[in-house]
This record gives C-alpha cells, structure tokens and sequence, in this order.
C-alpha cells in the first residue's frame, strides 16, 4: 500500500482537529457567517465580483466562475467521501444487514418526501408554480453540520443515535446525488461514457495491490472532468469514485481502504473543500439589487422553512412510528420513539446539499435569492431546535428496553466528549 500515515506529529494533530465533528460545524457556520456578513456590507460588490471571478482552461471548456468550481469541483471532494462512506456502510456496516438499517432507512425516505410534498404544497397554494423545480431544496441533511450539533449538545445520549443519524444522512446525500443526475438539461452521451470508462480505470487501480496516487488523482479528475462535461453535476463522479473503493480487507492489509480513504481525504473535505462551498454559496445579499421584503414574501422562502422544520419532523417520526408498529422492524438497542424528535430537528440542517440543490434547481432565476435565505432560515431554526431537544432529551430518565423489543438494551455507550 502506498498510502503513508506516517506524517510529523504536528500535521497529525491538525488533521484530527479539523475533521472533529465540532470542528467542521464550526468551520462551515464561520463560513456562512463571514459570506453573509460580506455579502451585506459597504463592500458587497467585492464579494460579487469574488465569486464571479472566471479561472480555469478555456479550451477544456473549464473557464468556470470561482463559486462553479466550489459547488462542481470543492462538492466532488465531499461526495467523495460521502462515497467511501456509503460504500463501507453497505458492505461493513450498519447498512449491512437489512434488518438492522431498515429503520433508519425508512425513516431517511420519509424524511425526504414529507419535505418535498410540503413544499409542493405550499408553492402550490400561494400561487407560485414556477417554484416547483425547487421541491428536492428542503429533502437533504448536511452530515458535518447535524453530525457537529449533536456531538455538542447530544453529550450523555446514546451513541446509537449517531449511528442512527449517520446512516439516514448518508442515504439522504445519495438521494440527492440522484437528484442531481437529472438537474441537467441535456448529456453528452460520449462525454459520460468517457467518465465511466476513467472511473472504471481508478477502481482497478485502487484495488491494486499497489494504488499510486500519481495514478489515482490524475484519473479521478479526468473522470470529473469528463463527467463535468457531460452536463451530468460533476459530484455524482465523487459519489462514483468513492464507491469503488474497497470495502473489505484485500492484499493482506490489516485495514480496509475505505478507512484508509477516508482518513485521508475527509480533511481536505471537512477542512476546506465544504467551508470554502459554504463561503461562496451563503453569500446571499439582503440589499443592494434585492428588495428583501419582496424576497422574504416569495413562496419559495415559506416553502423551505416549512419542509426543512416540520416535513422533517413529520416525515422521521411519523414514518419510524409507523413501521416499528406494523412490522417486526425495531429501533437500535438505547433508542427510543422520543429521541428522533431531536434527530428529526438535526435532519433538517440542509445548509450545503441544500444550498447546491438550490442552484441546480433555480440557475439565474428570481428564485435563487429566496431558496437560499429559506435555506439559512430553516437551517438555522432547525439546529437550534435540535439543540434544545437534544439536551432536554438528555435529562430525562431512560429505561432498560427503549426501543420496546422485549430484550433488555446492551449497546448503551454514550456520546462522549472526544469530539
């Protein structure tokens, strides 16, 4: 393997900070702030201009603005990782056996339609039908953020809430990478399949017993580049990517290549790809152009806020109620009914999948103001209501069998302090 972890104890102990769940909640809230607070200032043309600004190879037709290449090229590296980690959690783990992520699973779809119905309503009934290409905005969960508010006031809960919380955000983000598949109006057919053949070239090569990353970088952006092209969103070629590492032990490894991968790419992720997406997608200007009354009343503003809140809430619980009623399905062993109303409040931080569905579903349209402030809005009142539910969940007393299957609960490790 060629993979090093040996680096100076120094880089070792920032690479551990920045990828914290606390750490990278934080990073992402920072980012949004310093972009809104740009945004809104006396030099607000700056921040424009910034995000506007065109780099990048003409001739390969990647002359892209600075906020393209965060939401194409920065997004492919979290999907990436989003990739490595789905891809684990089939083969190794919770996603593994069907019986135990059956929950989750159903609770993540009903998390992602009673949003999406939600909005379709509420768009619907103020009169805006041309907001429906907006409906999959309030259906995703930001992992690094959720992940970060419950570490930080989830403390003395049962560490399968995490678990329980991992698995529904992975599924969402692979919804939504779904979603983005067909956020595009035409594909370049021979561009596609150029994409495929260098993702399929990288998963030879990063089952190899020797997988060079002067091989493996170089295919991995040919493949974006390709798939970029294609008129496909380029971070459905991270999700592809990270897929097909592998799983399971190979080659006489003592550690699988999905931790491997992860631990590898997962700072570069947490600690700049995701923050310098959220600088350059929260930015949204409440003066200058924009009449912000006028925005604010758009239904589309309403329609988020409502999905992200309640349609989670609705959709998690209702959905867990109703299939650990009806069927043999349980809940992980320490979790209870009650604890998913704070998980059902963490689902609903949207913030970065949000914000770049967002673009994808309203590019250039007098919608794309409105998404985004319903984005923050929402995304704000959800953590903070997550928040308040996590720690008045915490005090409450607990009993030998919460999740009601008749066996007493062993799995009843904490949430700790470690992050």
């Amino acid at each position: 393997m060629t993979i090093s972890t040996k680096e100076p104890g120094s880089r070792k102990r920032l690479r551990r900070w920045v990828v914290m769940e606390t750490t990278s909640g934080v990073l992402l809230m920072l980012a949004a702030v310093l972009a809104l607070i740009w945004a809104n200032s006396p030099w607000r043309e700056g921040y424009a201009a910034l995000a506007e600004t065109v780099v990048g190879p003409e001739a390969l037709h990647l002359d892209l603005p600075l906020a393209t290449w965060a939401a194409d090229g920065l997004l492919a590296i979290f999907f990436f990782v989003v990739g490595v980690e789905l891809k684990h959690e089939l083969v190794a783990g919770s996603l593994r056996k069907p019986r135990g992520a059956a929950v989750p699973v159903f609770a993540a779809i009903g998390g992602m339609l009673f949003p999406a119905l939600l909005f379709v309503i509420i768009v619907l009934t103020l009169g805006d039908s041309s907001a429906l290409h907006g409906w999959a905005i309030p259906v995703a969960t930001d992992i690094a953020f959720a992940l970060a508010v419950l570490a930080i006031f989830g403390r003395g809960l049962p560490r399968a809430l995490r678990t329980f919380l991992l698995t529904m955000a992975v599924v969402d983000d692979l919804l939504a990478t779904i979603i983005a598949l067909f956020n595009t109006d035409s594909i370049d057919l021979m561009s596609l399949l150029f994409s495929l053949i260098a993702i399929a070239l990288f998963g030879v090569v990063v089952r190899s017993r020797k997988p060079y990353w002067w091989l493996l970088i170089p295919l991995a952006l040919v493949a974006w580049a390709f798939m970029h092209d294609s008129g496909v969103h380029a971070t459905i070629a991270g999700v592809m990517l990270g897929f097909t590492v592998p799983a399971k032990l190979v080659h006489g490894e003592k550690e699988v290549r999905t931790h491997v991968f992860d631990d590898a790419v997962r700072p570069t992720s947490s600690g700049i790809a995701l923050p310098i997406f959220a600088f350059l997608a929260a930015g949204v200007s409440l003066g200058g152009d924009d009449n912000i009354g006028a925005v604010l009343v758009q239904p589309v503003v309403p329609a988020i806020v409502v999905g992200l809140v309640l349609g989670k809430i609705i959709g998690v619980l209702g959905t867990t109620a109703l299939i650990t009623k009806v069927t043999k399905f349980r809940l992980a062993d320490a979790i209870g009914i009650r604890d998913l109303l704070p998980i059902g409040f963490l689902t609903g931080i949207g913030f970065t999948v949000s914000l770049l569905i967002s673009e994808l579903s309203f590019p250039d349209s007098v919608h794309t103001t409105g998404a985004k402030i319903g984005i923050l809005i929402g995304t704000a009142l959800a953590a903070i209501l997550a928040a308040i539910s996590l720690r008045w969940d915490s005090r409450r007393a607990r009993n030998a069998d919460m999740n009601q299957d008749g066996i007493p609960d062993k799995d009843t490790a904490l949430i700790d302090d470690e992050n």
